[in-house]
């Protein structure tokens, strides 16, 4: 029976084929499908299922446990950490604090004086040494121009030979587009702690 619905079909189909002047409305295409049958479904025990969303949750909520047990654990610090020996060795290599006595403190407390009187005498035979030198070519300088104008006016000009300085600045100029800037090699060698 199926077959022959399906010769009908196709006698018609080729009716209006041959026939060019015919109406081809009447010619209908389906797509080809490709599909499978679906398998079917077993049907589970509503307690296994159950089970199984139960050791689920047991296994999320270890897990949560662990997490908020390593949360409070601080991580290492490879720099900070004291080696154990020195950790052993601590009562021996500990020295007894000894108060200095008042003689020392008198001591000390002396020398800082003596030391800042020195800094300062030092200091004030610097400055009297500088105004020497300005007073006396204030007064050469004068006495030049009493003499000759223009020998004081070449007098007070600036020598470059004396301190010979040469010095390149840096002209502004635009950024260049899309230069990438070295930087060096980076190697990230940092632990990770997981």
């Amino acid at each position: 029976m199926f077959l022959n619905r399906q010769i009908n079909r196709l006698w018609s189909l080729s009716h209006v084929v041959s026939n060019p002047g015919s109406s081809t409305r009447f010619f209908n295409s389906t797509p080809v499908l490709m599909a499978e049958p679906l398998k079917k479904k077993k049907k589970l025990d509503p307690m296994i299922i159950k089970q199984r969303e139960e050791r689920r949750k047991k296994k999320i909520e270890k897990q949560i446990r662990r997490l908020e047990k390593n949360a409070r654990q601080l991580k290492p610090i490879d720099e900070l950490e004291i080696p154990f020996t020195l950790i052993d060795e601590k009562d021996q290599r500990q020295r007894p604090l000894q108060s200095p006595s008042m003689e020392v403190l008198e001591q000390r407390a002396l020398l800082q004086k003596q030391w800042a009187r020195h800094k300062r005498t030092e200091k004030l035979n610097d400055y009297q040494l500088i105004d020497q030198v300005l007073q006396a070519q204030r007064k050469a300088l004068d006495e030049l121009k009493l003499e000759s104008e223009e020998l004081y006016e070449a007098a007070i000009q600036p020598d470059p030979q004396i301190l010979p300085f040469k010095a390149r600045v840096l002209v502004s100029t635009p950024p260049i587009k899309d230069y990438d800037s070295p930087d060096g090699e980076y190697i990230d060698v940092s632990k990770k702690w997981d």
